[in-house]
């Protein structure tokens, strides 16, 4: 199954709940597992939400939100018109008022970085999304079975970066401007 929404919504911190609604609708209507939904919803409040706090709108006052759903991978995106500094992971130590979000969207994602387009940062995300009406595969604690998604269209996501990837500023030769799993 393929579902793909592109949502505009305004620079504004209502923006968070308008996203999360229509994500969270429209994957239940897929049958993703419920605890995918929450995940997605999680992930997709963090980028709003720093592109709220950290970015300029897009020209059109805007910020776009998009959800690619296709197989068993939900690829999720939040573009904003850019910062003075690169999004990145903060130290989140237990006394910060902030410095969480992409240390959560890590930690539900199989994947994240961030992509420089023309007037405009886009910072995505990657889960497995299996849906709950393919119960064949590997078998949960639950006694459910779950279908392990194909992420071989995805190959950065199983590149571990070494030194030596990043001796001229570059992974072999693109600019460090993305995150890689942990």
């Amino acid at each position: 199954m393929r579902a793909s929404s592109v949502v505009l919504l305004p620079h504004a911190p209502s923006s968070v709940a308008v996203a999360r609604k229509r994500l969270s609708s429209e994957l239940a209507e897929s049958g993703v597992y419920e605890a995918v939904v929450d995940d997605a919803s999680v992930i997709v409040s963090e980028l709003i939400s720093n592109a709220l706090r950290h970015a300029r709108p897009l020209p059109s006052g805007q910020v776009k939100v998009r959800w690619l759903y296709s197989g068993d991978v939900l690829e999720l995106e939040v573009s904003d018109g850019g910062a003075m500094t690169e999004p990145r992971r903060g130290p989140g130590t237990l006394s910060s008022l902030g410095g969480r979000g992409l240390g959560i969207v890590e930690a539900l994602s199989e994947g994240w970085g961030v992509r420089h387009e023309e007037g405009a940062t886009t910072v995505w995300a990657v889960l497995r999304a299996p849906r709950t009406g393919e119960l064949s595969g590997v078998a949960s604690t639950t006694g459910e079975h779950v279908v392990m998604p194909d992420l071989s269209a995805f190959p950065d996501l199983f590149d571990e970066p070494s030194t030596e990837d990043f001796c001229d500023g570059t992974r072999n030769g693109v600019p460090r401007t993305r995150a890689f799993p942990a």
